[in-house]
């Protein structure tokens, strides 16, 4: 008879330590439900609903173009005051209006800028040193004796790095150079920063001629790395009647505050590296 009984002894002894723990359980997690809920009330911290609202007119592309990690931080330095209404690149005029539009603020939108790589050293334009037989990364590859295959030491290695830092499909390597497509370039200054060499700059949208050419080499020595390339001579500023052109270091200059869009500085070039946009 005892015998008998033990199973369901057992059973009951088991319910009730289910029981038990059932409760055990439910009271902590009331426990803790609450203490998150005073902590979370001591640690609230009120954001601006401005931030809020700017950060919904932005892309969300996160590209670090504006200088901010992402939008959530160009939102929170726009809201602060810290950063200008039209800070981001990437974000079309309707925005950047809707954003100033929260601030109160009038929208001065400045002139557009686009990524110009300052290169004209294509595969059939240049002289090589060497096979290069390695990782295609610019990155990697300037490590290499001479910065790269080129006899120029200054021209893009064409191994497309800037292609796949830029979110916007805007550069593409053509016949071993760079290439933007100021129509998609957006600005946002991630091939400026990837590219090694510093071969490409942010300029005017509405430029109408820039320099193709980065190399400070004398003449002599650019001619016999690469069949076009500034050599210094500086044929071009004397053509230009604003001073808009300067020439350091070998390397023909525009400043585009300067430039009329004339054309004479590369009608003259002897090289044909002051090209048209």
């Amino acid at each position: 008879m005892i015998a008998n009984s033990i199973p369901y002894m057992v059973l009951a002894f088991n319910i009730q330590n289910v029981l038990i723990g059932g409760a055990f359980v439910g009271v902590l997690g009331l426990v803790l439900g609450v203490a998150l809920g005073i902590i979370g009330k001591m640690f609230f911290v009120k954001v601006d609903e401005r931030e809020v609202q700017v950060r919904e007119c932005l892309p969300g592309n996160n590209c670090g173009g504006c200088g901010y990690a992402g939008c959530d931080g160009l939102a929170a330095a726009i809201a602060k005051g810290e950063a200008p209404v039209n800070g981001c690149p990437v974000a079309n005029a309707e925005a950047k209006a809707k954003i100033g539009e929260i601030m109160g603020q009038t929208v001065d939108e400045a002139d557009k800028k686009v990524a110009f790589v300052k290169c004209s050293g294509t595969c059939d334009k240049t002289e090589r040193k060497y096979n290069y037989y390695g990782i295609n990364d610019c990155r990697k590859a300037v490590m290499v004796p001479g910065a790269g295959d080129k006899l120029c030491s200054y021209g893009c290695m064409g191994f497309g790095s800037c292609v796949d830092a830029c979110q916007f499909d805007a550069i593409h390597v053509v016949d071993g150079v760079a290439v933007v497509d100021k129509e998609k370039c957006v600005a946002c200054g991630k091939c400026v920063s990837t590219c090694p060499k510093a071969l490409i700059e942010l300029i005017p949208y509405k430029a109408p001629q820039a320099v193709a050419c980065s190399s400070k080499d004398k003449g002599k020595d650019v001619r016999v790395a690469c069949k076009t390339g500034c050599i210094g001579c500086m044929i071009c500023t004397k053509q230009c009647e604003t001073g808009a052109i300067t020439v350091t270091d070998n390397l023909a200059k525009i400043d585009y505050e300067k430039c009329n869009g004339c054309g004479k500085c590369a009608e003259k070039c002897p090289q044909k590296i002051i090209v048209a946009r």
